[in-house]
């Protein structure tokens, strides 16, 4: 399923979406992800300022991939 994530907060919602439905706890998802508890869980709550890299980290590891499509803009 697709979903469109414009905001952090909406790459953090379907981060725990994700590891609800795989039944992990958030300290389990850091550890499988390679990253901090604390991190983990900025990134679920939407924090802004996370770090690309961490996060394409996080989303690799749980299965979700990410796409960038160009969109049409209104006048076209």
């Amino acid at each position: 399923m697709k979903n469109k994530a414009a905001t952090a907060a909406d790459i953090g919602v379907a981060i725990r979406k994700k590891r609800k439905e795989d039944g992990l706890t958030l300290a389990d998802a850091a550890a499988l992800c390679g990253v901090g508890y604390r991190f983990m869980s900025d990134l679920e709550n939407g924090k802004a300022t996370a770090q690309v890299g961490k996060v394409l980290q996080v989303l690799t590891a749980l299965g979700l991939d990410v796409y960038i499509e160009s969109r049409s803009w209104p006048n076209e």
